[in-house]
């Protein structure tokens, strides 16, 4: 058979109807489910509400700013609307527009099927934990097989209708620009809620953690669904399309040299048998009637993974694929288990590092934070390695196949690495589903059976979410390698047009980044930065806005009379801390990402695409570390104050329990905040250059 790429065009297409078929499926079972209890129902219709206020509010905010942006890309993108081909700056207009739409519907699916999905695992906890993992696992599932189908679906269908690499990255663009703001602005409110609730209920007033009297808990468990699933949704949507975006321009490139389609069809291919292979373990994901719940959410992934590895292999002999390149998509893929395994050591409840962290905080709460800080500086050294050891082997086992496929390596790495995202998805969204599935048992008074269960699902959310945060980083961190190949692609084929256009004008191609040159160096410096200043406005966001939202619950237990005795009929003010979270986080979430967007302009026109090459590596190094290192910080606190509250070091109200939850307070807005916004962070500023290098080439001050 050959290598038609419109073969592998309908394949992507019919898996990706495949996968949307099994979320309706999953969706239908997790609805059918039975839902009896009327406090359940009534806590979990104000979740429901709250997360879809804020969600609308949040995109009618940023359909304003991809209005803007969409103005602005028609009249410059490709080429300035005066000076080229306008139809060209329309098609990229309008994949852009699609991309923002993907984005936005993943994370609205994610919001759906989440606020059924926490109700249904709460009730089906009094039955055993079988029913309740199941529900948690499979609605987190729906919104795995959602995303992963609408991003191959779109970026195919992008293919199809434009045949063009720039229109790709403009959908890309589209994708992470809406993924960037939504996980600002998720992990901002999500933050907020969380860190108040937190402070004043288990702090000053030693209420358990979802107890109804706390005005902040609705609005926690809102926060779960729009910063975790929403936010989280939109974040792998964007990474999942960059991956394949790179590797298509890269091999698109090559074919064009060639003469053939090849490296376009196997990426294609790649990435419709990733989904295929989620589908498959997603269907096969099971637990016992006492099973560990980790056990088996960390076994669907390795089945996943090794179905991929099998479907892969087998089409790289049927359609006569490189051998070598399939072997770079099983590094990234294989490196990826291993950095998700890097993290957990750091982050597992029952590893040391969590257990030293809890010995320290019977010290006090300042050697819960020095603690912390240095086991999450060391979980980034193992994960830097691992993806600097994948992009090196996959380079250089690629390298003999000529010029360019160096870099294809690498790409595929990437498209292997998260060729089980919806594998990936499905077990992250699983966590804040079985979190709120867990509070609505406390609030629903369903026995102390149930809140066990839910407990150890939620352990296992924590330790899977850990292990998914690495995965996802590392992902993005191939990715991003690939986009500087993409960058530097897109360059070089400007450049030989300007010296066909001008014959005498002898530009050389650009090959790499010298860091002894001084553009180079001063985009190095100034791209490295970028990621501590953007952490640090999303920190301080989070920061102003749980100081407003601790005001407010003071004031409610200050005023509400009997709200404190917990007296009967007596209900918080849910709606006034949920509109606080609303907000603050739709105030703070735009400057951070307007500021990495322009100051990747203002390095281009300044130092060219010289210094921005440098600007993109030192903001790729510096991100990964600050993401790793505040991931990895954030989990180990979290089950550090778990471990502690589950009995050990002294237990639940101890002074123990207040330095670990003083340290859980701080590693929120490092591990749902800042650190997962980085690696979106990273891919927006990549695809601004790659989309802006035909200005940055002609029109800088150097």
């Amino acid at each position: 058979m050959g290598t038609n790429t419109q073969f592998f065009q309908i394949a992507a297409i019919i898996i990706s109807l495949a996968a949307f078929g099994e979320a309706f499926w999953l969706y239908k079972w997790v609805k059918a489910l039975p839902a009896s209890n009327p406090q359940i129902a009534s806590i979990g219709k104000l979740i429901k509400n709250g997360a879809n206020t804020f969600l609308k509010k949040e995109y009618e905010t940023l359909a304003r700013f991809c209005g803007v942006a969409a103005i602005i890309i028609f009249v410059f993108l490709p080429s300035p609307i005066w000076m080229g081909n306008p139809l060209d700056n329309v098609i990229v207009v309008v994949a852009y527009l699609c991309g923002t739409i993907f984005s936005a519907i993943a994370g609205k699916i994610g919001i759906t099927v989440s606020t059924i999905a926490n109700m249904k695992a709460a009730e089906a906890s009094t039955k055993g934990i079988k029913p309740s993992f199941m529900a948690g696992f499979r609605g987190g599932a729906v919104m795995g097989m959602a995303v992963v189908g609408s991003s191959l679906l779109g970026v195919t269908l992008v293919l199809i209708l434009t045949d063009n690499t720039t229109a790709l990255l403009g959908f890309s663009f589209g994708a992470s620009s809406l993924a960037l703001f939504a996980k600002a602005g998720g992990g901002i409110f999500t933050k907020t809620a969380d860190i108040s609730a937190d402070l004043v209920g288990k702090v000053e007033l030693g209420i358990p953690e979802d107890d109804p009297r706390n005005p902040a808990v609705i609005a926690d468990n809102v926060g779960d669904n729009v910063g975790d699933v929403a936010g989280m949704g939109a974040d792998l949507f964007d990474s999942n399309v960059a991956s394949m975006a790179a590797a298509l321009v890269i091999g698109s490139d090559i074919d064009t040299i060639n003469g053939n389609t090849i490296n376009s069809s196997m990426v294609l291919c790649y990435a419709t048998l990733g989904l295929l292979a989620s589908i498959i373990g997603v269907a096969t994901a099971r637990i016992g009637k006492n099973g560990s719940p980790t056990r088996a959410l960390n076994s669907s992934t390795y089945i996943t993974t090794g179905v991929f590895a099998a479907l892969t292999g087998a089409a790289t002999y049927a359609f006569n694929f490189e051998w070598r390149i399939w072997l770079a998509s099983i590094i990234g893929l294989l490196v990826g288990v291993i950095i998700g395994i890097a993290s957990d050591y750091f982050t597992n409840d029952t590893k040391k590092p969590v257990h030293i962290v809890a010995t320290a905080s019977e010290s006090g709460p300042a050697f819960t934070i020095l603690s912390g800080i240095s086991y999450g500086f060391i979980s980034a050294f193992p994960a830097m390695i691992g993806i600097g050891v994948s992009a090196l082997a996959a380079y250089k086992v690629c390298e003999p196949l000529g010029p360019g496929y160096a870099m294809f390596g690498i790409a595929m790495a990437a498209v292997g690495m998260l060729s089980i995202v919806a594998m990936i998805i499905s077990n992250d969204a699983y966590g804040p589903i079985v979190d709120n599935g867990r509070g609505l048992v406390e609030m629903g008074d369903l026995g102390d059976t149930a809140l066990e269960i839910t407990d150890s699902l939620d352990s296992a959310g924590n330790t899977v979410k850990a292990i998914t945060k690495g995965f996802a980083i590392g992902a993005a961190g191939l990715t991003v390698i690939a986009l500087l190949g993409t960058f530097i692609s897109e360059v070089n084929v400007k450049i030989t047009e300007l010296n066909i256009a001008t014959p005498d004008l002898h530009m050389p191609a650009l090959t790499g980044f010298d860091i002894m040159d001084p553009l180079v160096f001063f985009g190095l410096l100034v791209g490295a930065a970028i990621p501590a200043v953007f952490s640090a406005m999303l920190i301080l966001g989070v920061q102003r806005n749980a100081q407003r939202m601790i005001k407010e619950i003071h004031r409610q237990f200050n005023e509400i009379i009997g709200l404190r005795e917990g007296k009967k009929g007596v209900v918080p003010e849910y709606d006034k801390c949920i509109e606080i979270a609303t907000t603050g986080a739709i105030k703070e979430l735009v400057p951070a990402g307007l500021f990495v967007i322009i100051i990747t302009v203002l390095v281009g026109f300044i130092g060219g695409v010289k210094a921005t090459g440098g600007f993109l590596t030192g903001n790729i190094i510096s991100g990964l570390l600050f993401a790793l290192f505040m991931s990895n910080s954030g989990g180990l606190w979290d089950n550090t104050k778990k471990y502690v509250e589950s009995g050990h070091n002294g237990g639940k109200g101890s002074d123990t329990h207040k330095a670990a939850v003083v340290g859980d307070t701080v590693g929120d807005p490092f591990k749902d905040t800042a650190g997962p916004s980085i690696n979106t962070q990273i891919t927006v500023v990549s695809l601004v250059a790659s989309l802006l290098s035909t200005f940055f080439l002609t029109m800088s001050i150097f």
